[in-house]
């Protein structure tokens, strides 16, 4: 039996040259589930984005989502795509090891906790205060530096990681430290700034939305002390004070440390990004 991808609408395309389009997964011309396919608007029409592939119960287990992946990444060779990248739910066992399978190497994850009731205590010695406007523009363009960078060292070339980090912070923060829902703090010990804090919503499901940490960064040569721990913990109490019940983040595959932190805070792996090359 052939399975085969069939077209379920028009290809969509925008004027920097994104494309995307669903597709009925069939067998014999028989629908057994969708995919959607896409150029990713924030890494460039280069990076397609395999969405959504779904293959209907009776016809599980039978290789469908595996021959309706490879087929996928065909549709995006064709639009001139040199990788792709996939998100799995942390809990979707089978779609998880077939992307092993398939070549995918993890290159992030989204994670989120339940917040408490009541807002957790700061270390004692620590304290916060808003960034200011004469600090903002120096501390954009070192997170900028950082995100793009950590793009770069798990293999997303220079271009498309500094057009992400470019699209992050101009979807994000449109208006600077005036954007409604953002806060960016500094933690301060002595006083001089350890760490900084940039807390927002994001629309983690279609009209989902939650608190979420775009960054936590502690001082070089102040790591180590706790201060991580003291941000995540004033990320709370923002969260909290904005009447949020949920916070969500993003860390990159290898940043132990920073896992292990969150874990240790209650957060719980939602999603895996994981990524290929389209030789």
């Amino acid at each position: 039996m052939t399975t085969t991808l069939r077209p379920a609408e028009p290809l969509q395309q925008t004027p920097d040259g994104g494309r995307s389009r669903t597709y009925d997964v069939c067998v014999n011309s028989r629908r057994v589930g969708s995919v959607r396919l896409s150029t990713d608007p924030a890494f460039g029409t280069a990076s397609g984005v395999i969405q959504e592939l779904r293959v209907d119960e009776p016809d599980r287990r039978r290789g469908r989502g595996t021959v309706a992946a490879l087929a996928s990444e065909e549709v995006l060779r064709g639009w001139g795509c040199a990788e792709v990248q996939i998100s799995v739910p942390a809990d979707a066992a089978a779609a998880l090891r077939m992307a092993r399978a398939l070549g995918y190497t993890e290159r992030s994850r989204n994670m989120v906790r339940e917040l408490p009731d009541g807002p957790p205590a700061l270390p004692e010695g620590v304290e916060v205060r808003p960034m200011t406007g004469a600090e903002f523009d120096a501390w954009s363009e070192q997170a900028k530096e950082g995100f793009a960078q950590s793009w770069i060292e798990r293999g997303v070339p220079e271009e498309q990681a500094r057009a992400k980090a470019e699209d992050s912070h101009r979807r994000h923060l449109p208006q600077g430290l005036d954007t409604p829902g953002v806060a960016i703090h500094v933690a301060v010990r002595d006083g001089r700034s350890v760490g900084v804090l940039w807390t927002g919503r994001i629309e983690l499901e279609p009209g989902e939305w939650t608190a979420f940490v775009y960054e936590v960064e502690v001082a070089e040569g102040q790591r180590g002390r706790g201060y991580g721990r003291a941000l995540m913990l004033l990320a709370e109490r923002v969260a909290l004070a904005s009447g949020e019940t949920r916070l969500g983040l993003h860390v990159f595959a290898g940043n132990t440390p920073a896992i292990r932190l969150y874990e240790s805070l209650g957060y719980r792996t939602t999603y895996v990004n994981s990524a290929k090359a389209l030789l």
